[in-house]
């Protein structure tokens, strides 16, 4: 066994000889949002002492003069000797739901879990009261095969592969729901059901189906169905061997956690044309009433998260989460304060916004500075290449809001509610949004919805609605075979709107 010191954490961990990296740091908040490929940089460590090979991959992404500083790619990089590394600390905001329901009052509790690409919560309720008696968040630990959803997907068609992101994600949430019970404030009362939302790729893996219908077009949901076992069925070894229940998907990369989601908006209860948007690291819009439902899912990419931005990064500690003008002057928000390390989904709709504001961007997305770079705060910059993953995600999303209405033969005005759900959603400049053309069309009240796949579980939980019969009502668009979809994407590519 080798022994591995990080610095500032003061952390001693003991790895067998010839370990990966990978394997070792993501706890430690090391992030790996392309898998592994050495092509983000997001995983950069420094050596303060000991020495790890350099590959061909770190001699191609880092300067001479870095390598010898001891900066590497803790993706490539295996450990054969004793190391000392510099990394980050870091704390992830991960958006729960604290919110009660009144219950028919049944003795006994329930655990109600949000599964999602980055962020894993599960919440204990108290089916006689509708009380959240407890909460457990925490990473989802296959992010270290990949921080988007298709990356997860790709580690997942081999079989090996699968069979670890299984295990892994039923090992985390075990040790979640353990916690749970562990509780000082819970009584001796028996744990009834287990009930489970997330995205398409996530029911999937958890519930060992086939992810290769996934991985290429036409993208088809053939393993969607709900998915029941008694907790010793998966292996958890739980008091009183509850149900275990993921919910069923709708079609394609739209999940339960957006079914989840109509429940907790009330969207099948309203007369008005009314729309939920999802931003995560997939986006799904929704719009309908009680009358008619129709939901897509948008390939927006994962720039709302950070990934594919030079100096991106999620909503942890050191990330620019808010930036807004003074005087003509960039002004960001760090997360945790001190340094700015980076710039996530949120901050960079600002600073496209002020950006836009101030000229330096013309309406087809062009930096105008001859370097091609804004500076942010300090060291942080976005760059021409940045730009345009934001109008890739950007245009997906209008586009898509734009394609279900015309199924509805409305328009933007017909529309008189729109929320937007998911951890991005919750924290994102609204009026910035707008500003960049996400949903600029909208001149309705837009309503940030926050953690609606937690808040729509456990209403099913407590008070038990027919999502079966609300699933069919529910029909799934393939935006891909929609004939004006990609003319709707072209178009909403430009910030031409934005700058009238």
């Amino acid at each position: 066994m080798i022994e591995v010191k990080l610095e500032p954490l003061g952390k001693r961990i003991w790895v067998e000889s010839g370990a990966s990296l990978q394997d070792v740091l993501f706890e430690y908040g090391v992030e790996f949002p392309c898998g592994g490929e050495g092509s983000c940089g997001n995983c950069r460590v420094k050596i303060l002492q000991g020495e790890l090979s350099v590959n061909d991959v770190q001699e191609r992404f880092f300067s001479s003069e870095e390598l010898a500083g001891g900066w590497r790619l803790a993706c490539q990089c295996r450990v054969f000797e004793p190391v000392t590394l510099e990394i980050a600390q870091w704390e992830m905001q991960i958006l729960a739901d604290e919110e009660g329901f009144q219950t028919a009052g049944r003795s006994g509790y329930a655990v109600a879990v949000d599964l999602g690409t980055t962020t894993l919560v599960a919440q204990l309720l108290d089916l006689a009261t509708g009380n959240v008696a407890g909460t457990q968040s925490a990473l989802n630990p296959q992010a270290q095969y990949g921080g988007d959803i298709m990356s997860r997907v790709e580690y997942g068609t081999h079989p090996d592969g699968a069979v670890k992101l299984r295990e892994q994600i039923r090992s985390a949430l075990l040790k979640m729901i353990l916690d749970l019970l562990s509780m000082g404030s819970v009584k001796e009362l028996p744990l009834r059901q287990i009930f489970i939302v997330g995205n398409t790729v996530m029911h999937h893996l958890f519930c060992g189906r086939d992810v290769t219908p996934l991985s290429c077009a036409p993208f088809e949901t053939v393993g969607g169905a709900e998915f029941t076992a008694a907790a010793n069925g998966i292996g958890w070894d739980l008091p009183g061997n509850p149900e275990v229940r993921f919910l069923p998907c709708i079609g394609g990369f739209v999940g339960s956690d957006i079914l989840a989601g109509i429940i907790a908006t009330g969207l099948v209860t309203e007369t008005d044309l009314t729309a939920l948007i999802d931003l995560g690291t997939n986006g799904e819009v929704v719009i309908g009433n009680r009358q008619k439902i129709l939901c897509a899912s948008t390939a927006a990419g994962p720039a709302f998260e950070g990934a594919k931005i030079s100096m991106g990064m999620r909503a942890t500690t050191g990330a620019i989460s808010k930036v807004t003008l003074s005087n003509r002057q960039f002004v960001g928000h760090v997360l945790g304060g001190g340094q700015a390390r980076g710039i996530c989904g949120s901050g960079l709709v600002d600073a496209v916004a002020g950006a836009l504001e101030l000229g330096l961007i013309d309406q087809t997305g062009r930096i105008t500075s001859p370097d091609g770079r804004i500076v942010i705060q300090n060291t942080v910059t976005i760059i021409q290449q940045d730009i345009r993953e934001l109008q890739l995600a950007k245009a997906a999303i209008a586009a898509g809001l734009e394609i279900l209405l015309r199924r509805f033969s409305a328009t933007f005005s017909d529309l008189k509610k729109l929320y937007i759900g998911g951890a991005f959603g919750n924290y994102i400049g609204v009026a910035n949004a707008q500003k960049i053309g996400l949903f600029s069309g909208v001149d309705t009240s837009v309503m940030q919805a926050g953690n609606t796949a937690l808040r729509g579980v456990k209403q099913l939980l407590l008070r038990e609605p027919d999502y079966h019969t609300l699933l069919k009502q529910i029909a799934h668009i393939v935006l891909a075979t929609d004939a004006g979809f990609m003319d709707r994407f072209v178009a909403n590519m430009t910030f031409t709107e934005c700058l009238r």
